[in-house]
Order: C-alpha cells, then sequence, then structure tokens
C-alpha cells in the first residue's frame, strides 16, 4: 500500500474513533446535567479537564455543588471516585496509605501496605487549603508522578488517575495557601458562581421532591482512556498553536504590549501544553475533530489566571488577572 493509502487508512480511523468518542462524551455530558443544574460551564470544563488527562481546582462559595459534580462525575464516567476532606491535622499518610506490621498464624511478621484514598481513579480533596503544606506536597507528587512511595516502595496509582480539588474563596482563616509551584500542576482553575434564577428554581423542585434524580452510567473506563488518547491524536492547526503561543508568552513580564506593566511573574511551557491538551479536548467534546481560536479564546482564563500574579501597581488600579487575560485574548482576534 502506497504512503497516501496508509494516511488515508489513518485518517479514517482516527474520524470513526473520534465520532464514537463524541457520542460518548456527549452522552455524558447530558447524563451530568440531567443531575447538576444551572452549572453547564463548570461541568463543561471539569469534562474537559478529565478528558486532558489532567486535574482541575474548583473555587466556589459552599453549598454550589462541587461535591456532588464530582460524586456524578465518577457514576457517570465509570470510575472509582473517592472523597478526602482536608484539615489541618491530616497526615500524608492519612491519604498515601501506611504499612502495619502483621503476625501470621505461624508466629511470622510482616509489613503490609494498606493503600489510602488517594488509590482512586476519582478523588475529591475537599477545601484542599486547609491542609498542611507537608499532606498537599504529598498529594500534589503523587498527581504529578502517579506513584506513591512509602518506606521505599513504589505503589503506583490507579489508571486514569485525576484530582479534583475545591476551595472555598471566602473563608481564609486558618488555611495554608497552595503555593505557584503546586497550582501550576492543575491543568484548570474552574470557578463555581451562583446557578441563575431558572436554574435555582428548577434546582428546588427537583431535589426536595419524593424521587431525586440519580446519575447513571454513561461510559466505562476504557471509554474514557480511548477517548484521552484520541484527543492527543486530533490534528491543531497552525493557527489555533501560534495563538496559543502568542496568548502564553504574552502573558509573562517583559513581552511587548500595554498589560505587561501589571504582570508580576506569569505562565511557563506547561501552560501552553495544558491550553494545548485543553482546545482539543473541547473540540471533541464539541463533536468536532479539530479545535480552533476559539476554543483557545474560551479556555484562555481556566488555563493561565493560577498561572499567573499581578503587581502591587496593577491591584492598586483596581486591575484584576481575569481582565487582564481578556485583554490579551482580545489581541489575538
Amino acid at each position: 500500500m502506497s504512503a497516501a493509502g496508509e494516511t488515508f487508512d489513518l485518517d479514517q480511523m482516527i474520524i470513526r474513533n473520534a465520532e464514537a468518542a463524541a457520542a460518548h462524551v456527549k452522552a455524558a455530558r447530558t447524563a451530568i446535567s440531567s443531575v447538576i443544574f444551572g452549572q453547564e460551564t463548570v461541568v463543561e470544563r471539569a469534562l474537559i479537564t478529565i478528558l486532558a488527562g489532567g486535574h482541575a481546582l474548583l473555587v466556589g462559595v459552599p453549598g454550589l455543588a462541587k461535591t456532588k459534580l464530582v460524586e456524578t462525575m465518577g457514576t457517570v464516567l465509570g470510575l472509582d471516585a473517592r472523597r478526602v476532606q482536608f484539615t489541618p491535622d491530616l497526615m500524608p499518610s492519612d491519604i498515601l496509605g501506611s504499612e502495619v506490621l502483621e503476625e501470621s498464624a505461624g508466629g511470622r511478621r510482616a509489613f503490609r501496605f494498606i493503600k489510602g484514598p488517594i488509590f482512586a481513579q476519582l478523588l475529591m480533596a475537599d477545601e484542599i487549603n486547609r491542609a498542611s503544606p507537608r499532606t498537599q506536597s504529598a498529594l500534589l507528587q503523587a498527581m504529578q508522578e502517579y506513584h506513591v512511595t512509602v518506606a521505599g516502595e513504589r505503589h503506583d496509582l490507579p489508571k486514569p488517575f485525576h484530582v479534583l480539588a475545591t476551595q472555598n474563596p471566602l473563608e481564609q482563616e486558618g488555611t495554608y495557601p497552595l503555593p505557584e509551584a503546586q497550582l501550576d500542576r492543575f491543568l484548570m482553575e474552574i470557578d463555581v458562581d451562583y446557578p441563575d434564577r431558572d436554574a435555582e428554581r428548577r434546582i428546588l423542585f427537583e431535589t426536595t421532591s419524593a424521587e431525586e434524580q440519580k446519575p447513571r452510567a454513561a461510559m466505562t473506563v476504557d471509554d474514557l482512556i480511548s477517548a484521552q488518547r484520541l484527543v492527543r491524536r486530533l490534528p491543531v492547526g497552525e493557527s489555533v498553536v501560534e495563538a496559543i503561543l502568542t496568548l502564553v508568552r504574552s502573558a509573562r513580564p517583559g513581552a511587548e504590549g500595554p498589560e505587561q506593566r501589571y504582570i508580576a511573574w506569569g505562565p511557563g511551557p506547561r501552560a501552553s501544553q495544558a491550553l494545548m491538551l485543553a482546545v482539543r479536548a473541547r473540540a471533541l467534546l464539541d463533536g468536532r475533530y479539530a479545535p480552533s481560536l476559539d476554543d483557545v479564546m474560551a479556555l484562555a482564563e481556566p488555563v493561565l489566571k493560577h498561572r499567573m500574579a499581578l503587581t502591587f501597581a496593577a491591584r492598586a488600579e483596581g486591575e484584576s488577572i481575569a481582565h487582564i487575560i481578556r485583554r490579551l485574548t482580545e489581541r489575538l482576534g
């Protein structure tokens, strides 16, 4: 077979796989939206994060269904989901696991590793900023390396492995803010806002009736892994690549433009990687086989805002990171 024929067959295979994956993802999105109301953008970005193989930080006040979202996603995507409530006295062994000394019937003693809750496919780290830096770093190291080491022994985490962590933006007393290097491990920071009036009306009826809507499985683990592999194979046009590079590089101090005087430090190459994966995942979520410039503009804020900081002068003038990113994305068009 000629090289042209092989390329054609490969393209046809990618299209067939994309059609199947898009159907599964669409069904998952519909299933999640039947339980989580008024948070369409949050659901979309959380799904994009999972499809891109990353982790997300959910920021919102209590009572906005963050916990329910993670539980629902676990059921719908066919993942083993667990939840850990982070507190100041939580130790690394409480989430990673520990070794215990056991004695057999014959009197022999040996250590046995008991896995912690981190050995799940979808882990909700609730109020992650309430845990000590030691516990935070243990979790975030596992997020990056996909294994834990206890007593010198390596233990691989399940595949896939995703963390959806939450933070309360209001109460900061007694908390330990995540360092910038650890924030960079999250693919996205997703703001969870209040639902609109119509969505809240639906919440009132749906969640206080005799029979509450239950989530149903729409994908299997194999379906999800196939979709994640496909995301990395979707073609990206040169214009989209250039837009990603231009946007990320313009968000750093020292770049040309009027916004740079407000930026204290900006995103590194990991942000470009995250944005490249996220725009591919968004395209697949919409049933498209290649990302567009609109995907870059839609995902610029959640991918970049936790990877940037403003100068004191910018804060004094009332500037915000969201406004800066918005102006940078407008320059792309």
